[in-house]
């Protein structure tokens, strides 16, 4: 002030009306973010229908389940029926025989001396072709004829065509995928019960426990499975027994695994701590606390051992050792197909194309899957 006294000494008084307020006009305030709460499973679900690939290989695979369950009810030929005057038959199906495609057509050489008995199913004539044997030249008609009209089967249809035994291929291969579903389902079920409870028990207790059962697990990995499938089945004959006893002996140990990792990773984190500080039992931490963090993993894993099991199956069964007859699975149809490849190829295409879609669906769900449960992911 100017004569020297502080101004926190001296008395100010400012009436009211000498205020003036400044910015009325306007609202001064921090950035708004208007944001939808987004819980972890909703996250999940949009990341998952953001990938294209992954909805389309959900549903190839939903439709092949479908198939399993209720194609072979479709047909109205059972898949255990046989008519062996109607064998080899090739496929037909309504509708489209009338466009020149699964018309029930078949190319033959015949000698022009026998064209009359073809006479009547004659589609097209194809020409005139050469056959040189050890007796001379032969000259063959080469024909395309309906083999239903043929054989006096005007009225029958199978849309797959028929096997050696004159069987519906197209009720036999959906009968034969779901026995497969059937099977990889089960040692799924039983992995990934086994491979949970071992994998937390060496993921969360760890030290001696986890030395002595991941050593155990070393002798069992090391069993050749070859050997172990043919010793099972001499034991307890062919079927489906003797291939999920060998499909779960050492199954387990990948789910076992990678639940072991989860369980290393989440057991010494904060809210764990806490929850066994207040006491919470060991089997409430786990379940509770720790198992939703590998709930992402585990059934990624689910996911990806499927095929693995089909196509195990499939190897198994096309080297005998599988699914036996009548139960038709799909490595027993590839290895029926492969034995009549040369004249009939047909009946190796149907299988082939399900276990193909089947691999690429279930191995792209597992990988969408992995994506949408991982967390460093989510936005």
């Amino acid at each position: 002030m100017e004569d020297g006294t502080p101004l926190s000494e001296e008395l100010i008084h400012i009436e009211k009306p000498e205020f003036e307020l400044v910015q009325r006009e306007q609202e001064i305030r921090d950035v708004e973010f208007k944001t939808e709460a987004v819980s972890y499973g909703k996250d999940v679900f949009r990341r998952f229908l953001r990938s294209k690939t992954t909805v389309v290989a959900a549903c190839i695979t939903l439709f092949i389940i479908l198939m399993g369950i209720v194609g072979p009810y479709i047909s109205p030929y059972n898949y255990l029926e046989q008519n062996v005057e109607l064998k080899n038959m090739p496929p037909r199906i309504q509708g489209l025989e009338k466009l020149g495609i699964f018309d029930g057509s078949e190319v033959i050489e015949v000698k022009k001396d026998n064209l009359s008995e073809y006479e009547d199913c004659i589609i097209k004539n194809l020409g005139t072709v050469t056959d040189k044997s050890a007796f001379g030249t032969v000259e063959m008609e080469r024909i395309k004829i309906n083999m239903y009209k043929y054989k006096g089967a005007d009225d029958v249809y199978y849309w797959f065509g028929s096997d050696n035994l004159g069987r519906d291929l197209f009720s036999r291969l959906w009968q034969g995928t779901r026995v497969s579903l059937i099977l990889a389902f089960a040692v799924v079920a039983i992995n990934l019960t086994v491979g949970l409870i071992v994998g937390a028990i060496c993921g969360y207790y760890g030290g001696w426990v986890d030395l002595i059962i991941q050593r155990l697990m070393d002798v069992i990995w090391n069993i050749p499975s070859l050997p172990l499938t043919i010793l099972l089945i001499m034991l307890f004959g062919s079927g489906i027994l003797p291939l999920m006893l060998v499909f779960c002996l050492t199954g387990w140990m990948g789910m076992a695994n990678g639940v072991r990792m989860q369980f290393y990773r989440y057991k010494n984190k904060e809210y764990v701590l806490a929850a066994r500080t207040m006491g919470a039992s060991d089997v409430r931490i786990m379940l509770r606390h720790v198992l939703p963090n590998a709930v992402g993993t585990i059934i990624t894993q689910c996911a990806l051992s499927v095929p693995s099991v089909v196509f195990q199956e499939a190897g198994l069964s096309y080297l005998g050792l599988g699914v036996q007859a009548p139960n038709p699975s799909i490595g027993m149809l590839l290895s029926d197909g492969q034995k009549a490849l040369l004249d009939y190829p047909f009946m190796i295409v149907s299988p082939g194309i399900v276990i193909v879609f089947l691999m690429l669906a279930f191995n792209l769900l597992g990988n969408g899957l992995r994506d949408a449960f991982n967390p460093t992911l989510r936005q």
